[in-house]
């Protein structure tokens, strides 16, 4: 799937209908754990929200990553990705009691989309070189266990034990970089992926504020908190797609070892960005409702942090892509951060528009800058004018 622009290439991998299907069964996912931070948005709930996230980021990751290295116009995968995709409805379905008498649904709906994803490659590989060690089978034999184990667990036991396996799958890629390092993927198939679920992610933010909108009487005064919302949601789009999202693609392609940038920037990084977009989501929710009123320390918390961890997350993103300090987007993290003292003390609205100003000025320097940077080039005639 070309991006606005860029000729696509013959080669090319392109994004199939059947990855395009799985993906929205995590809109419900992300919607899902957006509403348990809603319901409770406490540090403890906000812990609880990551928990059981990851195991539903996990399943997308090695869903992706096998789509990338297999032929998505073969039947089998097709079925394969499709019995994944029902592991994650039910996923999704248990998450509002995932904590409670649902919670062995969300960990054998897991473990069995792993087991799903895992045994064609353990049948494919143990024919040639015996069962391999690599993220899915460690999610077979270990992680996918621990969480059925953690089901019947009660409380803080089951939440600990939830926090060590996504933990475990976590770093599976690091501590099994000397087997994975020769791995090859397709760069811009991936790339496009991990993009496809960072829209999923601001998709959430638009949601929240239709939603909030929808839910009360609509006045001026939340009018004004919906634009402004809406303002803000297309400016978290711009800093990652505009700018971002070529150059995620243009790391992996060059990169020597490709794992390193799936491993940071696409693994992690992006689960930096999508849980800060769903934080970010919760407290858009909450500001549009009562846009006069000032906001909780807690939803406060979830909007100005949530907007600051995105914005940060870029930060580590390009060291880890081309050992360069991202200033813009970390200045602006900054000045984002700066205004949590204030922001429980002022009205909604207020809050909400000083991020979104933050973030207009943010992506007006950067663009600023790339267009100097164009006009220089040509002027020295090391580009063509277009």
């Amino acid at each position: 799937m070309a991006e606005p622009g860029h000729e696509e290439q013959p080669d090319e991998k392109r994004v199939s209908w059947a990855e395009l299907f799985f993906d929205l069964v995590f809109v419900v996912a992300v919607t899902r754990v957006s509403g348990l931070l809603t319901d409770s948005h406490s540090w403890a709930g906000v812990g609880q929200a990551v928990v059981v996230f990851v195991p539903i980021y996990w399943l997308w990751v090695g869903t992706a990553i096998q789509t990338n290295l297999q032929d998505t116009s073969r039947a089998v995968l097709h079925l394969r990705i499709f019995a994944v995709a029902l592991a994650g409805v039910f996923m999704a379905l248990a998450l509002p009691q995932a904590y409670g008498r649902l919670g062995l649904l969300y960990a054998l709906a897991y473990w069995v989309g792993r087991l799903v994803l895992g045994i064609a490659l353990v049948m494919a590989s143990a024919r040639s070189r015996g069962i391999p060690l690599n993220p899915y089978t460690v999610s077979m034999v270990l992680t996918g266990p621990m969480l059925v184990a953690g089901s019947f667990a009660h409380g803080d036991a089951r939440e600990a034990v939830w926090a060590v396996a996504a933990l475990i799958d976590l770093s599976t890629p690091t501590v099994l970089r000397p087997q994975l390092r020769r791995m090859h993927l397709d760069a811009g198939h991936l790339a496009e992926r991990f993009g496809l679920f960072v829209l999923i992610a601001l998709g959430e933010s638009v949601v929240a504020v239709g939603t909030a909108a929808g839910a009360v009487e609509l006045t001026v005064g939340r009018g004004f908190a919906v634009a402004v919302a809406f303002v803000l949601s297309c400016a978290l789009f711009w800093v990652y797609f505009h700018f971002a999202a070529d150059a995620m693609r243009h790391a992996m392609a060059t990169a020597k070892v490709q794992l390193d940038i799936t491993r940071l920037v696409l693994s992690y990084g992006h689960l930096a960005f999508i849980a800060a977009i769903i934080f970010t989501a919760v407290g858009l929710r909450e500001s549009i409702l009562e846009p006069g009123q000032h906001l909780s320390w807690a939803f406060a918390g979830l909007l100005v942090g949530g907007t600051a961890l995105y914005l940060a997350s870029f930060g580590f993103t390009r060291w880890a892509m081309f050992r360069l300090v991202s200033w813009t987007r970390l200045t602006a993290a900054g000045a984002v951060l700066a205004l949590l003292p204030l922001a429980p003390h002022l009205p909604a609205l207020a809050t909400l528009t000083a991020i979104a100003l933050i973030l207009i000025v943010l992506n007006t320097v950067e663009l600023m800058r790339v267009e100097q940077i164009g006009w220089r080039a040509r002027i020295n005639g090391r580009v063509p004018a277009r």
